[in-house]
């Protein structure tokens, strides 16, 4: 194998396959980067068992130039520090005696030891028949919106990831920790032909959100019984689902208002982030809200501390008043996914769920559980 390019090319699809290099070493060779050049592209490929990256870089005139084909797997840590590091325009790879690799520049020189692709597991990336096909910017939105909301308690595995149910043109994104929840309801371009209900692991799609450019691309969902494949453009993600059965949040969502109130997010988010800094639990952060007419006051105290109260003006549907408790860490990070002025905060009683959500952004709806102060 022989080849030579433009050192910053490289260096993005190494960026992208790097998020499934092995840590765990349970799999030695799952550490490494598997390089194979053929025809007229370098596939890079890296896998943890629990997601599997590819990304295909083609050759390009004065950019990526192909000697020789071949391939081999080059640890990854290693070849990604000397990627980043060099400051070359151009990177050359050669393999000489089957499994030393030369990466090498104007004038720097390294000499690493491959490993044979033929050690590498076999990773079968396959296509269904039938897919869904969602923009790349919409999936980034759905992972910004909802899977913060995940629980991180792998007690309860099914819980750990975001919900995925898809029907006809309608995709419903769900992803709860049993004390809020976050959901997320789309409009599909393209109606599915088949029925989904699929569970993705929180961190492996976070991970694929991140590798995503800011460029609006199709991508297209491959969806089996036990995994799913996400393709785009040069670059396949796949992924492992969660075995069992989501619940059903639906019977969170009250269809009736005690009352609900109206009021600037910033204003709102920045009021709930000051009272919380007297809050002496940092896990729960407790924060007491109450309303009086159209005045709002939230408060927080410690025995150890002190106390804090703080009044904000607010717009109410009608002349009704309530006083409820709330993490105020759960919701803050609920109105930050929301990217509009103003948030109806939803209350059906003073132990019952709270619900956020936006004129503005119909499609996004979050629900945070009251804490009981009594």
């Amino acid at each position: 194998m022989k080849f030579k390019i433009k050192r910053e090319i490289l260096l993005e699809g190494l960026n992208k396959v790097s998020k499934a290099i092995s840590t765990k070493n349970l799999i030695p060779v799952l550490a490494g980067i598997k390089f194979d050049l053929k025809g007229k592209s370098l596939t890079l490929t890296a896998s943890d068992n629990d997601i599997t990256i590819q990304n295909k870089i083609n050759a390009k005139k004065d950019e990526f130039i192909i000697e020789d084909e071949g391939s081999i797997i080059i640890q990854g840590r290693y070849v990604l520090d000397i990627a980043r590091k060099l400051t070359d325009e151009f990177i050359n790879f050669e393999v000489i005696d089957d499994l030393k690799v030369i990466i090498s520049t104007e004038n720097s020189e390294f000499n690493l030891n491959g490993i044979s692709e033929r050690e590498y597991p076999t990773i079968n990336l396959e296509e269904s028949k039938n897919k869904v096909y969602l923009s790349s910017n919409l999936l980034k939105d759905i992972v910004y919106e909802t899977a913060f909301a995940a629980s991180n308690e792998e007690n309860k595995p099914v819980l750990t990831g975001i919900n995925f149910n898809i029907a006809g043109n309608m995709m419903e994104c769900n992803a709860t920790d049993s004390y809020r929840l976050a959901r997320k309801v789309i409009t599909l371009d393209k109606e599915s032909s088949e029925n989904y209900n699929i569970v993705v692991p929180r961190h492996n799609i976070v991970e694929l959100s991140k590798i995503l450019s800011s460029e609006d691309e199709q991508i297209e969902l491959n969806i089996f019984s036990n995994k799913i494949l996400f393709k785009l453009d040069n670059l396949l993600f796949q992924s492992r689902l969660i075995n069992g059965t989501y619940p059903n949040t639906s019977n969170l969502l009250p269809k009736e208002d005690f009352m609900n109130i109206t009021m600037n997010l910033l204003d709102f988010y920045s009021v709930i982030d000051r009272v919380s800094i007297l809050t002496s639990d940092k896990d729960k952060n407790i924060v007491n809200l109450e309303t009086n007419g159209d005045v709002l006051t939230l408060k927080s105290s410690s025995a150890e501390i002190g106390k804090v109260e703080e009044k904000m003006n607010i717009t109410k549907n009608n002349k009704k008043d309530i006083k409820i408790s709330f993490s105020a860490k759960y919701m803050m990070e609920a109105l930050k996914s929301f990217s509009t002025e103003d948030v109806e905060i939803h209350f059906i009683g003073e132990i019952k769920p709270i619900i956020i959500k936006s004129k503005d952004k119909e499609d996004l709806t979050q629900l945070v559980l009251p804490i009981r102060t009594y």
